[in-house]
């Protein structure tokens, strides 16, 4: 059964003409828990647009999207906000830390959504950073890390309620080749572990080779890269 399902999104944007801007068209994608994906293609041809659909960050055009069962863009925008919190964890090229919370706040911070973290959030953000490599980091703000290791800290973050699904946008795109080859080894372990459908967007051929599936975004549909 898969765990997430795209059917038929497209996606356009009004332009200066009557002719609108066509970013993605017609594309589908299906995904069972514990599978992974990396989407290349080149700049502008729609990944991101395509990842933010996934995350229900963003509305397609036409087309539909189911996670675990539930289609996220029925909901209403109250019950959407909660759903995306529990269910989907975001990773990004820049790691989004607020600068003046600690590295065991910024983890914490998906259970803002739904109130207060208490002692057993508290806990799994704290095994988190020890899975991670930061448990002597806990309480340095970001601006006392490195690079790889701000990036570990996104990745606690985006694991600490356990989402069925990961995305990740460039995830390695402001490291070295080693700290990139550490980041994405972590996240395939952890993904596998909780059996996570993960969604990676990259121009880096080596870290898409990493990846069970590849498939490039190109004229606007995703095909199975060559």
């Amino acid at each position: 059964m898969p765990l997430l399902t795209a059917q038929s999104i497209s996606k356009s944007y009004p332009s200066a003409t009557e002719v609108p801007l066509n970013i993605l068209t017609d594309v589908s994608l299906s995904l069972a828990a514990g599978e992974n994906v990396a989407i290349m293609g080149p700049s502008g041809s729609g990944k991101s647009t395509l990842l933010s659909i996934l995350g229900t960050l963003e509305r397609p055009t036409s087309g539909q999207i189911t996670i675990a069962d539930v289609n996220p863009l029925e909901l209403p925008e109250p019950e959407l906000a909660a759903f995306r919190s529990q269910k989907i964890g975001f990773v990004f090229q820049d790691h989004h830390l607020l600068p003046q919370c600690t590295v065991l706040e910024n983890v914490l911070v998906p259970f803002l959504a739904g109130g207060r973290a208490g002692q057993e959030e508290v806990a799994q953000a704290k095994h988190l950073l020890e899975r991670v490599g930061l448990a002597d980091r806990t309480l340095h703000r970001p601006a006392q890390l490195s690079g790889g290791e701000r990036q570990r800290a996104a990745l606690a973050r985006a694991l600490v309620r356990s989402p069925q699904l990961l995305l990740a946008d460039e995830p390695t795109g402001n490291l070295d080749s080693a700290n990139a080859d550490a980041i994405v080894e972590l996240l395939l372990e952890l993904q596998q572990e909780t059996k996570a459908v993960l969604v990676v967007v990259t121009h880096n051929a080596h870290l898409a080779r990493k990846l069970q599936k590849q498939l490039t975004l190109d004229h606007q549909n995703l095909k199975a890269t060559d």
